[in-house]
């Protein structure tokens, strides 16, 4: 099978994703600080999780340049991947809405939970497909992807501790992911050129 619709459909997926994200942003009805102020909390959220879903678009990017063929296990787990990441502009709206209260926190992290473990599975069920590919090496020992689901899970239970230290954890997978991931492009860097 062909990668070229999957790719193409993943994409229209991500922007969608992301405009209805932006939509949910409400300008403050008036032109004081304090008005702003009220919607930091949807800002903060939006920009967090804007994050989150760029991170996972470079990334499904970056595992797709080194697919060589995919079959219908690979579509179903890239479709379950998307619909996981489609649950985040309601998460999102939900916290920014209650000002990070307690619950929506902590739903929060069980929505970026659920695409970090389909991100996982794709991958897996790519390497599978490969035929005396490297990508399994390239994929090496993913620290950052074995990491991202514990400090997803803490951050929930953690939320009905403080909300605070939920959002903390979300935001430093944030970071780690920050920068792409650079394992499949160091290795297949020399052929695409």
């Amino acid at each position: 099978m062909e990668k070229g619709r999957l790719e193409a459909f993943s994409d229209g997926v991500f922007a969608i994703i992301i405009t209805i994200m932006v939509l949910e942003l409400k300008a403050p009805h008036s032109a004081d600080l304090a008005a702003l102020l009220d919607v930091a909390p949807a800002f903060f959220g939006y920009v967090l999780s804007f994050t989150n879903v760029a991170i996972y678009w470079n990334n499904h990017h970056h595992l797709f340049q080194a697919v060589e063929r995919i079959d219908g296990s690979v579509l179903w787990a890239n479709n379950v991947l998307l619909f996981f990441l489609s649950l985040v502009p309601f998460a999102t709206d939900w916290m920014g809405e209650n000002h990070f209260a307690t619950l929506p926190v902590a739903l929060y992290g069980i929505v970026l939970l659920m695409p970090a473990l389909a991100y996982y599975v794709l991958a897996r069920r790519i390497v599978r497909l490969q035929v005396n590919s490297e990508l399994s090496s390239a994929l090496g020992e993913d620290w950052k992807g074995r990491i991202s689901p514990i400090l997803y899970i803490a951050g929930a239970g953690l939320a009905f501790v403080t909300p605070v230290i939920g959002e903390l954890l979300y935001v430093l997978v944030a970071l780690i992911w920050l920068v792409p991931d650079r394992r499949i492009e160091r290795r297949f860097h020399g052929r695409s050129e």
